[in-house]
């Protein structure tokens, strides 16, 4: 069977080549994701999720590492995407830390934690810059992913 740190491994791996289909081949029918754009997602939708992100991805490329092995069923790393931001043309250097839960050989449980501030900042320039830090418009930024979310489910269906 294969071992924990072989599998984020392995969804890393994939993310690396946008292989969304390689990603969630990691996952359980039931996984619960969070992040600080899209929030709480579950099942389907983390998958729709990651398909959306690699089909629409521009100018990128992923490292990982430091992967510790909590216990037998939590482990961390950290991972850094860098991409242009479709909607701004600006480039994103994104510093993430994944927290992944294991049942099973699957990840069941993922979260990733980053600066919402941090990547406005880049991402939108000197608005992200001004305002990336007040609730108000991180909630517009999370809307806005949940819209684009759903957009592409539809647009699939």
């Amino acid at each position: 069977m294969i071992t924990n740190k072989e599998l984020i491994s392995r969804f890393y791996a994939a993310f690396q080549k946008l292989d969304y289909r390689g990603m969630n081949n990691c996952y359980s029918d039931d996984i619960v994701f969070f992040d600080p754009v899209f929030g709480l997602l579950k099942g389907d939708e983390v998958k729709a999720m990651w398909e959306m992100l690699c089909k629409n991805a521009k100018d990128f490329s992923l490292t990982y590492g430091n992967i510790i092995e909590l216990d037998e069923e939590y482990v961390t790393c950290d991972w850094v995407a860098t991409y242009t931001f479709s909607k701004t043309g600006r480039k994103v250097v994104n510093k993430i830390k994944a927290n992944m839960r294991f049942v099973n050989g699957e990840i069941v449980e993922h979260s990733d934690g980053f600066s919402l501030h941090k990547w406005s900042k880049q991402a939108l320039g000197l608005t992200g810059e001004l305002f990336g830090w007040n609730s108000f418009f991180q909630r517009k930024i999370k809307n806005q992913a949940k819209r684009n979310l759903l957009k592409f489910i539809q647009s699939k269906a």
